[in-house]
């Protein structure tokens, strides 16, 4: 049998049912095409693995050097989140002795995830880091169906088939939770991240572990999700206290959501660690900033950037490496919150 053959811009234009000028102008970014046809024809190159002659040639030759940290969050979530801070100085650190670039994509609705597909389709990068991922988001699968060495920090879920590495979500969360029932806590509520997300349901699992292990209660009463925002936090605490107006201890998935957390409680008049105990999860600067500080689960966030720079600069070089899954141990900061 023949080898198969590479697919070229008729083939594409054939699978999105469209003509190869209306593909050519796809390619080099026309304005000139509706975002119907634009569509269709990113999903034929992304179904069909086609790269165009020009880059195909390029790819014979050379690298292009440069990879792509992929966000899909708003502006606002990058400036006000540590945490994305943080990963972006540990994927610098990994890059900084390399003549790697990189590249940082805010990917905030389907025209910007578009715009990304069709670099990707021209190979304009050697790779990409995905941070922030939700369950269903297409990103990853499409990355992984065009060929292109992808690394996440995090994971859509337990099965996750990318190498990825995250933290020990659920053993950082039962920690926490452990410290509140020593110091006396009785009705221990939480503040989920977004339940899409596989960090936010692993440290749900880990609050909802350790309270049944040790014998109390961890019902859904006990739980209100946010969106990991200061903003979120606070929503989600006046839930908590509506609902469950007893409670003594709280865990919160992130900083900045215990941080909105805390300026609600006091805002209804309970004493922090007196009436309510509070700890956080990440060990950003926030937490040492809050009044009082923050206890919190420490992860070692920069960490997570660099080793997932290291592993994306390997499978660069060697696309048949293996896919790594790394989980790094979290640790527990005590302050005055608790």
């Amino acid at each position: 049998m023949g080898e198969r053959q590479r697919p070229t811009i008729i083939t594409v234009a054939a699978r999105a049912g469209v003509g190869r000028t209306t593909v050519s102008r796809v390619i080099n970014g026309s304005e000139l095409v509706s975002e119907k046809a634009r569509a269709a024809v990113l999903a034929a190159i992304a179904e069909l693995n086609y790269v165009p002659n020009s880059v195909a040639r390029g790819l014979v030759t050379s690298r292009t050097n440069s990879v792509a940290l992929v966000i899909p969050e708003s502006e606002s979530r990058l400036g006000s989140e540590p945490y994305f801070s943080a990963v972006i100085r540990g994927v610098s650190t990994a890059l900084a002795e390399t003549r790697t670039q990189l590249q940082l994509v805010l990917v905030r609705d389907q025209a910007e995830r578009d715009q990304l597909t069709q670099s990707v389709a021209e190979r304009r990068v050697d790779g990409v880091l995905l941070v922030s991922v939700h369950e269903h988001d297409p990103l990853p699968g499409l990355l992984e169906d065009m060929g292109l060495p992808t690394v996440l920090a995090g994971r859509r879920s337990s099965d996750e088939s990318l190498s990825h590495v995250h933290s020990d979500n659920a053993g950082g969360a039962a920690t926490a939770v452990n410290h509140l029932l020593a110091r006396g806590r009785r009705t221990v509520a939480t503040i989920s991240g977004p339940l899409d997300m596989d960090v936010a349901r692993s440290r749900l699992q880990g609050w909802r572990d350790a309270l049944e292990k040790a014998g109390h209660e961890a019902t859904d009463r006990l739980v209100a999700s946010a969106d990991f925002t200061g903003e979120g936090g606070e929503a989600a605490m006046r839930s908590l206290l509506e609902r469950v107006p007893e409670l003594d201890a709280l865990f919160v998935a992130s900083d900045v959501m215990a941080a909105g957390a805390l300026a609600e409680l006091r805002r209804q008049g309970r004493s922090v660690p007196d009436d309510v105990a509070v700890v956080g999860f990440d060990d950003s600067i926030i937490a040492r900033h809050t009044n009082p500080p923050l206890s919190t689960v420490r992860q070692p966030v920069e960490e997570i950037g660099a080793m997932i720079g290291h592993i994306l600069l390997e499978e660069i070089g060697d696309p048949e490496k293996p896919r790594r899954r790394v989980t790094l141990p979290t640790e527990l900061v005590v302050r005055e919150s608790s």
